[in-house]
């Protein structure tokens, strides 16, 4: 561990003297955040973290930028598991994203340590929330369950948060595998704690408040239509007809907020097509909006049930360079057909000055129309949609007819590059996994129209599969995302040890379904439980919706960028080195499995753990390969690593003008002689984070998995 042999807050945090963390305004960033990827970190990692970056923009006003030569930035490295410093060193800081903690929500939680944060247990008033079960903790880790006065860390006058992406799982430090440490007060809340999925609405409230944040960077609008000024939407003058705002809670006319669940409440917009003349048209328009990037994501919800010649006609109305909004432009089209279920729509805008967009019913076929358009749910962002989108309906009924081992197919996707993919859902989980009440999902290519030209095997992509929270409120959704990026590593005994990512004519399996060909799926055999599905609107109007992306992040291999040597710090001038750890391929080497495919089953998920799978490093569920904690050497400049009790300890460098100090060896100073003056470093504050996951899985099936 980077902090060796030290006193440590928590079993995790290092306070220095006079120091309140959170309560400290010093430590407050000032944003954007200035950031370094070290070409250390995998590059499934680099991607993992900008991932993260952009939920802090999406649902807060914390931003992040390239280091550019400024005094406080944080550098992302990889060294022995995931960790990070509370608030801003002013000097510049490491944050680790060791293997196995390449999740959005790790790289969230750790973020939220170097934003200030510390666990949620922390809390003065902690045991009137959760029982600590004393004498099931590991023999000398008590002290991670300490309690700490408001003179430490405040809760910025907010409820405990058993839903904090901050707080420990029930199983952290445990003795027996069998037997937790921690539970709630409220027994149901036992499957929370610990959940990582994405930030509570408690720890955004908590994050907001410490940094005054007033609106988020990419939330451009969204609307529920549940007051009367539906969020300043205006019906159109020069149209033959108007939406109209109703009410949701009668049977067949549920609206999508809230399922028609509540009397009274739950309001779509609706425009009737089965009377009037044919073309008939009504327009509802948006208020002007401000861009600040050069793409948005427009996504609703709607529905129609009405002639399948009806039309929904998205619009943008765009500044015709005197400043008036009148310019419109027609972006996409979606017609009527037999589903009369609620749909989920993207449009991709390219706005770079102030717009709006409309939506246009259209009237196709009245005579033969028992129904109409219904729209709602609608969220404007400052983000790339989707690419695959996978609406899986009557999701209750397919739990029910499926068993362990059971799976469904995607449709065909293509990414932006033009590579067929698609995505597989076991209900019940795979047969890899001894766990139950688990959906498992994997990713696979497909063939397609475009192989011919395209490059194979496709490495360095990165694949973002995402069960959604379909909660209205897109800041509050706490969505299930999990990323891994192709390698050449990855290789399969079942096609005499090729590489899995090959073009799936050679080294797939004909699929019937889509008269093409898919290769071995890679990706999780559990991924969320059926209690999480419950518990948040993951499955909405009886659909699972999954999103799921493949995208080229070569550009990432080298991002790492010198770091000016000479920064200030409040006790004197130090000397911080410019030369971080060297480059290490992301490889996760795939050997036969004999069950089943591709498999990662390290998921930021609550298991059990006992002690022999402990590590010395805070409250982790360690994999076997941290045990080592030298492997790799966390010690910068030339540093050696030394194990004291399992734990690393560096022992730094020195020259005859020059010597290295810091628990990494990564400050540089000067020796008093040639100086003639103290130079010296401000304490850090490391935290390793509360990560909760497992080893990720080396091992490929020896047959393929249809």
């Amino acid at each position: 561990s980077p902090a060796a042999g030290l006193d440590l807050f928590e079993g995790d945090i290092l306070l220095p003297k006079n120091q309140n963390g959170l309560r400290d305004p010093t430590r407050r960033w000032t944003f954007p955040i200035p950031y370094i990827l070290a070409d250390n970190l995998g590059l499934n990692a680099k991607g993992a973290i900008l991932y993260a970056f952009e939920m802090f923009r999406l649902k807060s006003c914390v931003d992040f930028k390239p280091y550019e030569g400024e005094e406080t930035y944080i550098i992302f490295q990889e060294f022995n598991g995931c960790w990070s410093m509370v608030g801003d060193q002013q000097t510049g800081q490491n944050l680790s994203i060791g293997r196995g903690c390449d999740y959005k929500a790790i790289v969230e939680h750790e973020i939220l340590h170097a934003l200030g944060f510390y666990h949620e247990q922390s809390r003065s008033d902690r045991d009137e929330y959760v029982n600590i079960w004393w004498d099931e903790i590991i023999s000398g880790y008590g002290h991670n369950f300490n309690t700490y006065n408001d003179s430490i860390i405040t809760d910025l006058n907010n409820p405990y948060d058993y839903e904090s992406l901050m707080h420990y799982a029930p199983f952290s430090f445990n003795k027996n595998e069998n037997v937790p440490t921690i539970t709630a007060k409220i027994p149901a809340f036992d499957d929370i704690i610990g959940q990582r999925l994405d930030f509570s609405t408690i720890d955004l409230e908590r994050l907001n408040r410490m940094y005054n944040c007033t609106a988020t960077h990419t939330l451009l609008d969204q609307c529920t239509f549940e007051n009367l000024n539906i969020c300043g939407m205006i019906q159109g003058t020069r149209d033959d007809a108007d939406w109209t705002h109703e009410r949701g809670d009668s049977p067949g006319q549920e609206d999508h907020t809230l399922v028609g669940q509540c009397k009274e409440a739950g309001y779509f917009m609706h425009f009737n097509t089965s009377s009037g003349k044919t073309e008939e048209a009504a327009l509802l328009e948006s208020r002007i909006l401000y861009p600040k990037r050069k793409q948005q994501c427009l996504q609703f919800y709607y529905k129609m049930t009405g002639s399948p010649l009806d039309r929904l006609i998205v619009w943008v109305k765009r500044d015709d360079s005197t400043g008036n909004v009148r310019k419109l432009v027609k972006i996409d089209t979606f017609q009527g057909d037999n589903d009369y279920g609620w749909k989920i729509g993207h449009v991709t805008l390219r706005e770079e000055v102030k717009f709006c967009y409309l939506f246009q019913g259209t009237r196709g076929d009245p005579q033969n129309s028992n129904g109409g358009i219904f729209l709602d749910d609608i969220t404007l962002t400052e983000t790339p949609c989707p690419r695959g989108v996978w609406m899986v309906r009557n999701f209750s009924q397919v739990l029910q007819s499926t068993a362990k081992g059971d799976m469904l197919l995607s449709p065909r996707f293509y990414s932006s590059e033009g590579y067929g993919y698609g995505v597989t859902l076991y209900p019940h989980g795979r047969n890899s996994t001894s766990l139950s009440g688990y959906v498992g999902l994997t990713f696979q290519l497909y063939s397609g129209e475009n192989d011919a030209i395209l490059e194979w095997p496709v490495e360095n992509r990165q694949a973002i599969m995402t069960i959604v929270d379909n909660d209205p409120d897109v800041i509050q959704r706490m969505s299930s995302s999990m990323v891994f990026t192709t390698s050449k590593d990855h290789t399969s005994s079942a096609i005499n040890n090729s590489n899995i990512w090959d073009r799936p004519s050679i080294v797939g399996t004909y699929e019937k379904s889509c008269d093409c060909y898919r290769s071995i799926s890679f990706g999780w055999s559990t991924i969320i439980s059926h209690k999480q599905l419950q518990k948040r609107s993951f499955v909405k109007d009886d659909t699972l919706v999954i999103f799921v992306d493949f995208e080229d992040i070569t550009h990432l291999k080298k991002t790492e960028v010198p770091v000016t040597r000479a920064r200030r710090s409040s006790s004197g001038l130090i000397l911080q080195s410019h030369e971080l750890r060297t480059s290490q391929e992301d490889s996760r080497t795939v050997t036969s499995e004999e069950d089943q495919p591709g498999s990662l089953d390290a998921r930021p998920q609550r298991h059990k753990r006992s002690v022999e799978n402990t590590g010395p490093l805070e409250d982790h569920n360690w994999p076997q390969y941290f045990r080592d904690p030298c492997e790799p050497n966390p010690c910068q400049n030339e540093g050696i690593c030394v194990n004291v009790k399992g734990m690393a300890s560096c022992r730094c460098a020195s020259g005859h003008a020059f010597f290295y100090t810091g628990e990494r060896c990564q400050a540089m100073q000067v020796h008093g002689s040639i100086l003639g003056m103290m130079i010296g470093g401000a304490a850090g504050t490391i935290v390793l984070s509360t990560a909760f996951i497992y080893m990720l899985s080396k091992r490929m099936p020896s047959q393929a998995d249809f």
